[in-house]
């Protein structure tokens, strides 16, 4: 009897030198560990390019995903233990058998990510335009889709084949056998259209990693190799190998992940050879601001060029933005680009961040934020009163004036008195 879950991967604690960004450990959980023949493409794909695949049960006494604090999560799957382990920084693929019913567990933890499934956890998807014609003439139960296009512009293109051919991902059935003859009232359908997702990835806010297949099928080798036919067209074979590999690369961190190698600010004012990263600055200061990203491809880290479309932006802000800056490229190298931008302080003291908050579909997140202070002017760094024009009338009106006084005290205090003040002091 097969599993709930076709087969869970879990991406385990990183290594040294891993295929992955975050490890190469993955811990596959079957219902049957057998189970593995049927998918053994997928598995092979994966060991080919570095991992290290370990094969439970849900019933395994020494399953164990990891250890917080020396206390072991338990051998036992519950949702709260899996959104604990993608807490811990797990990334977590999960294949739903398309022949029994979805459990309340699983459906509980994807309840958590905000993903639901139909009321009664088992359901139909056909498409009457784009099926297999070869295996789902009458039922249309086989669906042929295109690849994932952008949905913005900037946005990267991990699932997007890069020839101009025309590629096919089938999809299988996902149904629950017994109901596969009840009538459907149209009232009572539970999506349609772009409502569905058949496959749905989920990013947390530290980076973690979560996607849910809703037919594991899709990933087995019968489907690897198969050919399909659309009404009208000539048999191709499937894309489904390659999407798969790009789904679990991206789940598994081997692309899609953005790193930070260096901050650094500085005073940028001639004649000052300005020390890196200053805790404090002065109002009205020139500054720059500079950050090296990488982005890891595969097997190893390249330079990250912002896609053109998209800026990566800088943030100088109190409780407000008092600057949003695009950051331009300064340096590239193979496997790192910088990025920078020059701008003058506000006239304003306080406490500010340096904010690098760069959030894209299908990246690692990247937040940064780096606490300066600002003070105000010093009392010797404002400007001369001599050098500022406004001020002259003034200047000259008190010069006249201490010229005047002087000039005045001195002929009052040094003049002679005349003779005729002299001789009435002699009378009397």
């Amino acid at each position: 009897m097969k599993s709930f879950v076709a087969f869970l991967v879990l991406l385990l604690a990183a290594v040294v030198q891993a295929v992955s960004s975050a490890g190469s450990r993955l811990l596959v959980i079957l219902d049957d560990v057998a189970d593995n023949s049927e998918y053994s493409k997928f598995f092979d794909d994966l060991s080919k390019r570095g991992f290290k695949i370990t094969y439970e049960t849900p019933k395994s006494e020494s399953l164990s995903l990891s250890i917080l604090e020396n206390e072991p999560l338990g051998p036992n799957l519950t949702p709260n233990i899996l959104v604990d382990f993608m807490n811990a920084d797990g990334n977590i693929l999960v294949a739903l058998s398309s022949s029994t019913t979805t459990s309340s567990s699983v459906t509980a933890l994807l309840a958590e990510l905000d993903i639901s499934l139909p009321a009664e956890r088992s359901g139909l998807v056909v498409d009457h335009f784009d099926y297999d014609t070869s295996s789902a003439a009458d039922k249309h139960d086989v669906l042929l889709l295109s690849p994932p296009k952008t949905t913005r512009p900037g946005q990267q293109q991990y699932f997007t084949p890069e020839t101009t051919v025309s590629e096919l991902i089938a999809f299988p059935a996902v149904y629950n056998p017994k109901e596969e003859t009840d009538a459907v009232d149209p009232q009572e359908l539970f999506a349609v259209g772009e409502q569905l997702g058949l496959v749905s990835a989920f990013q947390g806010r530290n980076s973690a990693r979560f996607t849910l297949v809703g037919a594991a099928e899709m990933l087995s080798d019968t489907w690897f190799d198969a050919k399909v036919k659309k009404t009208g067209g000539k048999a191709v074979g499937t894309w489904n190998r390659e999407f798969a590999k790009r789904v679990s690369a991206w789940t598994f961190k081997e692309i899609g992940v953005l790193r930070v190698n260096s901050i650094e600010h500085r005073l940028n004012e001639p004649g000052v050879d300005a020390e890196p990263n200053p805790s404090i600055y002065r109002i009205k200061n020139d500054v720059t601001y500079t950050i090296s990203v990488s982005e890891y491809s595969w097997d190893k880290w390249t330079a990250y060029l912002v896609p053109d479309g998209d800026e990566l932006q800088l943030e100088f802000s109190m409780l407000s933005p008092f600057h949003r800056l695009n950051l331009s490229r300064a340096k590239i190298t193979k496997d790192a680009c910088t990025y920078s931008a020059a701008f003058k302080l506000p006239d304003q003291h306080g406490i500010y961040n340096f904010l690098v908050n760069y959030k894209r579909p299908f990246l690692s997140n990247v937040e940064e934020k780096t606490t300066v202070s600002v003070r105000h002017m010093a009392h010797d760094e404002w400007d001369r009163s001599f050098t500022i024009t406004a001020a002259w009338p003034w200047i000259s009106g008190i010069g006249a004036t201490v010229v005047g006084f002087v000039a005045f005290s001195a002929l009052f205090m040094y003049s002679k008195p005349t003779d005729r003040a002299v001789e009435s002091k002699k009378k009397q």
